[in-house]
Formats: structure tokens, sequence, C-alpha cells
């Protein structure tokens, strides 16, 4: 069932996820289509995040988005590319390379004390290989140390790789067309805005073969949303997923798409990753309980001997 709706204000919207917005020239979605996705969120009840672009948009736009309760990645989330000095927010995404994580793990502790929410999203996911497995399970763990000393002095921070599996007791994934649908400026539903730009960029569609290769739209304000097979995005048609229990992890379609030709298979990448959180996720949470903290919202999390599912089957 949906509950969000994603609005890419501006062909040049920021990034704030996996992919990266390959889109240089602005095309600013007109005053009448928002309109219309406005009144679609208030018809389905659903909340509506806006994506704005790096520019200050003309104040009707202000206007307009202010007519409906909303959040604006880029404004009431701050989304950077590199790690930030200096900074104090509710909710921080930084968007990183595997090796920028590892290598300014120090930086992001710096961080940690001034932010209620930090997100980790990883660029560059397919590079992960089994050579960095060992720093990024020391990463997360020098991290750990900086949310525990906050918590001694009573002080609580999330940060998505870390704590958000502490308190799951089934899977929350991205959910990208199935609790969330994202409408880009041409008025066109997308099941997230990286399918939006691989349509721009032409690249070859593999869902909607009924289509011109690259077309990627899953419907339009006038007509509605058509997912084809839109049941095969559902954790009750993963085998691996409704099995695993990182249920933090991401599980993000497009790069299952791009990795694996399927959109409901997470790559051994992802799930890789996923795992080794999971793990830094239960150190964690031992150490938590050995401190008192928490005891009876923390989620057990047992031993595994594995990092991709798969090696279970």
């Amino acid at each position: 069932m949906l509950q969000y709706l994603i609005i890419l204000i501006d062909d040049i919207s920021i990034a704030y996820c996996h992919a990266d917005n390959p889109l240089k020239e602005s095309k600013l979605m007109p005053l009448d289509t928002l309109k219309e996705a406005i009144v679609f969120g208030m018809k389905y009840n659903l909340m509506i995040h806006f994506v704005l672009p790096q520019y200050q948009l003309p104040n009707d736009y202000y206007d307009l988005m202010n007519t409906i309760d909303h959040i604006c990645i880029g404004e009431d989330i701050i989304v950077c590319s590199t790690v930030p000095a200096n900074i104090i927010c509710d909710h921080l995404v930084i968007r990183l390379s595997i090796n920028d994580f590892i290598n300014n793990t120090q930086k992001i502790k710096s961080i940690i004390p001034n932010i209620k929410r930090l997100n980790i999203c990883f660029v560059d996911i397919e590079e992960f290989n089994e050579n960095d497995i060992c720093n990024y399970r020391l990463a997360l763990n020098e991290i750990n140390e900086t949310l525990i000393e906050e918590i001694k002095v009573g002080k609580i921070h999330q940060v998505n790789i870390l704590t958000d599996r502490l308190f799951l007791d089934s899977m929350k994934n991205c959910g990208a067309g199935v609790s969330n649908i994202t409408i880009a400026p041409n008025g066109k539903f997308y099941i997230c805005p990286a399918f939006y730009y691989d349509e721009k960029m032409h690249i070859d569609n593999l869902m909607n073969f009924k289509e011109i290769e690259y077309n990627r739209s899953v419907g339009d304000l006038s007509k509605g949303i058509s997912i084809p097979n839109n049941h095969l995005l559902n954790l009750d048609h993963a085998p691996l997923c409704r099995k695993c229990d990182s249920y933090h992890c991401d599980r993000c379609i497009w790069l299952n798409q791009k990795l694996t030709l399927d959109n409901n298979t997470p790559s051994h990448q992802q799930c890789v990753m996923s795992h080794i959180e999971r793990n830094a996720s239960k150190n964690l949470a031992n150490e938590l309980k050995g401190l008192g903290y928490m005891i009876d919202k923390i989620k057990d999390i047992e031993e595994i001997d594995y990092l991709d599912p798969i090696d279970i089957l």
C-alpha cells in the first residue's frame, strides 16, 4: 500500500540515494503539474517528499508546496556528497563511495554528536569486494564506539546502517514501487527517481518490454499507476529476502535490476554489506545491553555464520 509520494521538482533535483543524477539541464516541473501531483497525494493520503534542486525556486512554487504537509529533501533533509565539517542538523544524508566511507570514519564520528539521524548511502555498491570486508567491519565498529559514548551521556543518535536494525523485527526496506512512488517533472510516475534518470539517459528498459526500450514510466497523473508485474516487487515474491533477517537492508529495486537483472533479487554485494552491518548492529546491541540501556526495546539478533543468504540454500 502506498504511503509516500516523491515529487522531483526539477530534472536537476539532488540525488539522495544510491543512484546519481546524471542530468545537467534544468527542466522545472510546470506549476499545473505540481498542483496535480499534490492533489494526487492528497487524494490517496500520501506523505509528500519534494526533492529540490540546488537553486532557489520561484516563490509561487513554495506557496503551492506549502499548501500541504511535506518534507523537502535538500532542506529538511540535508544531502551531502562529502563528509561535512561542523554541521548541526536533524537529518543528514551523506552519499559516499565505500572507500571514502572507510577513509573518513574519524570525520563521520566527529559529526555524529551534532546530528539526530545520519543516513549513509553508498554510490558504488557494485564495487564492493571481499577485500573490503575487514575494513568495512572495522569502520562500523569504530562508529559504534561513538554511539555508545554518546548514549553514556544521555544522547541518542541514529545511523541507518547501525541503529535501524536494533528496533526491527521484520523487513523495512526502501519500498520503491510498493510503499512509495515517484512523479517526475514530466508528470509521469516512476518506481523511483533512478528509473527516471535511466529513461532520460536512454538506458535500455528491462521491465516495460512492450514500450520503447528506454521507457521506464509506470503511469501518469491522468491515467494513474500501472506497474508491470507489480507483485514481483513484494517481499513475498523474494525467496532470499523473506527468509533474511537483515531487516534494515535497502533492498534497492534499481540496484537489483542493474546488478542481477531481477527486481526482487539483491546482488551479492548488497547482501554481504547488509549482513556486515547486521553483525555490527548485534555488537552494538550487546554493548548497550551490557550497560543496561534500552534492554526491553532492543531486538535480539542471532549469531550467524554467513554473509550472503544464498550460502545457506
